[in-house]
């Protein structure tokens, strides 16, 4: 990914696009600084899923300066952060749709034998694992908390009516 950023700033500089290049000279000084601040903690520099993050916030703190200045009418400063969130979206892996979401939450509470709201922990500990910055995990969660609350009242989620005739 940081290749890809990398050439992604040479590209926009060749064309003389200073917003991107702006942007995108962001999006390495954050990686950087999340890499120099894990090396100070010890650890070895930072993987392709702590990247996803530092993008993911930045694009949500585009969304909140954005909403901000279109709420101060400054219309023109609410559109320069959305250039950007566009441009720092297109490093994130495509993010699912609702329906995927959901099914991937059923097929991991049927994987991990989940049962009732305790569970939601370790379901979504594994979705995370699973499916690193391609969903809204607060999205998920709410799914799975739906689906696991069903099944305390009866219906579990891994048990289809033809399941439930077999037995």
């Amino acid at each position: 990914m940081r290749e890809r950023i990398g050439s992604a700033l040479k590209s926009a500089q060749e064309d003389g696009d200073k917003r991107r290049c702006a942007t995108l000279r962001l999006i390495q000084t954050a990686v950087k600084d999340r890499e120099a601040a894990a090396r100070d903690n010890g650890k070895d520099g930072v993987g392709e899923t702590e990247v996803i993050d530092i993008l993911q916030k930045m694009i949500r703190q585009r969304e909140t300066s954005a909403d901000e200045f279109e709420t101060s009418g400054q219309l023109d400063l609410a559109e320069q952060e959305r250039v950007e969130q566009e441009i720092i979206r297109e490093f994130l892996p495509v993010q699912l749709s609702d329906d995927e979401i959901r099914s991937l939450c059923e097929e991991t509470v049927k994987d991990i034998d989940a049962h009732g709201l305790r569970d939601i922990g370790r379901c979504m500990s594994e979705l995370k694992s699973r499916y690193p910055g391609k969903m809204d995990f607060v999205q998920a969660s709410c799914f799975v908390k739906e689906m696991l609350r069903s099944e305390a009242n009866g219906y579990h989620a891994s048990k289809s009516a033809d399941d439930v005739a077999e037995n």
